[in-house]
């Protein structure tokens, strides 16, 4: 055998090794995986309800469907494409697949589900999660470009993560219990269909300042978002200081904002300018405003008024005036 030929049949065999192997879910292993010995039905008989299988290189779970008394399981690091076994697992309060290699996190409605998590799979969409108990849902690091969620469905959400994906917008992401939204390194350019999150509380949608979340205005904030209390916008593209600012004076309670690595951060006033602006601002990229601050604001406003720089109509301003 020629050289050529012997290192042509070792590449061959390390492709070989590399092939994904078939791993199914037995009895035997399922039943070494539970816990948490609890009442069931009418309290009269008890079943384990706590399944763990996280990192056994399953490609199977076939029989997870016999386990209908599960409320906790946890499938993370596993090698599994396809969850259809869970839909008789109708009991699940909380369910961790992470690190697999989904491309979809469909599942029939669960009636208990609260917590779920898909993180560092291949999810492409968001359709097929219609849990109405849902409350905490992580999609960290899929392929998903584009947010499609059923407010009627997920009327418990109250926490939703889905950093380092590939959405260009925030539409369809106005869910009203929404109180948590974390959004850092997508693609996103423009805000939209915010106004319809009326609960929420924290908004994330930090940059890289590259190529990530390239955001350069700050259109689409509404004075319905009477919750919101901390925006972080570190390392988008906003590079107009004071009209953009502007934009974001009608959130009523946003108490934190983060405009770190931003093209604004730069300019010259810029504290000043943000705290002369939002009356409420309580910390600007972590840094608790000073009363000198808050000073210097004010004899700032007052400047501009005698140079006729302020609109008689901006009643924000009034603040600096008590």
């Amino acid at each position: 055998m020629s050289d050529e030929e012997e290192n042509n049949l070792e590449e061959g065999e390390e492709e070989e090794e590399g092939e994904p192997v078939d791993c199914k879910l037995t009895e035997q292993m399922c039943g070494d995986s539970l816990a948490l010995l609890c009442k069931i039905g009418n309290g009269l008989s008890h079943a384990y309800v706590k399944m763990d299988l996280h990192g056994k290189s399953l490609t199977d779970i076939s029989i997870i469907s016999a386990f209908v008394h599960v409320r906790y399981l946890d499938l993370s690091f596993n090698k599994l494409d396809s969850l259809t076994p869970l839909s008789s697992l109708t009991h699940l309060l909380t369910l961790k697949a992470d690190n697999n290699r989904l491309t979809t996190a469909a599942l029939p409605q669960m009636p208990y589900l609260q917590r779920a998590s898909f993180q560092n799979n291949n999810i492409t969409t968001t359709e097929g999660i219609s849990h109405p108990l849902l409350e905490v849902l992580n999609l960290n690091n899929n392929q998903i470009t584009e947010a499609k969620f059923d407010a009627e469905a997920l009327r418990k959400l109250s926490v939703l993560e889905i950093r380092g994906n590939q959405l260009t917008s925030t539409a369809g992401l106005g869910l009203p219990k929404l109180q948590r939204l974390y959004l850092g390194e997508n693609l996103i350019t423009q805000v939209s269909d915010l106004d319809k999150c009326i609960a929420l509380k924290i908004l994330h949608l930090r940059g890289n300042g590259e190529t990530t979340n390239q955001l350069e205005t700050l259109d689409g904030f509404s004075k319905n978002m009477v919750a919101l209390q901390y925006l972080n916008l570190r390392g988008t593209k906003i590079s107009a200081l004071k009209p953009e600012i502007k934009k974001i004076k009608c959130l009523p309670m946003l108490r934190g904002l983060i405009l770190k690595d931003t093209p604004v951060a730069k300019e010259e006033e810029y504290r000043i300018e943000v705290i002369m602006n939002i009356r409420n601002l309580e910390r600007l990229d972590k840094d608790i405003f000073t009363d000198e601050e808050r000073q210097e604001a004010q004899e700032l406003y007052r400047q501009r008024e005698e140079e006729g720089k302020l609109s008689e109509s901006n009643p924000e301003g009034a603040m600096f005036l008590d």
